[in-house]
């Protein structure tokens, strides 16, 4: 029996499959990059408690 190959990328044919193959998304760019946000919010939450602490010292 001979071996059908497939391109690079196509789903091969299986016994009773009635999808197609599906096109991979494109990048999500930034969405898609969780570090980026979260060093964000760090960031943030060091800013605000370093507001914090300056104003205690700084009344102290």
């Amino acid at each position: 029996m001979a071996v059908l190959l497939n391109p690079p990328g196509e789903t091969p044919p299986a016994e009773g499959s009635i999808g197609e193959a599906h096109e991979e998304r494109p990048d999500g760019g930034l969405w898609e990059h969780p570090a980026v946000w979260t060093s964000l919010i760090v960031i943030g939450a060091l800013m605000v408690a370093g507001f914090f602490l300056a104003r205690i010292f700084g009344l102290g």
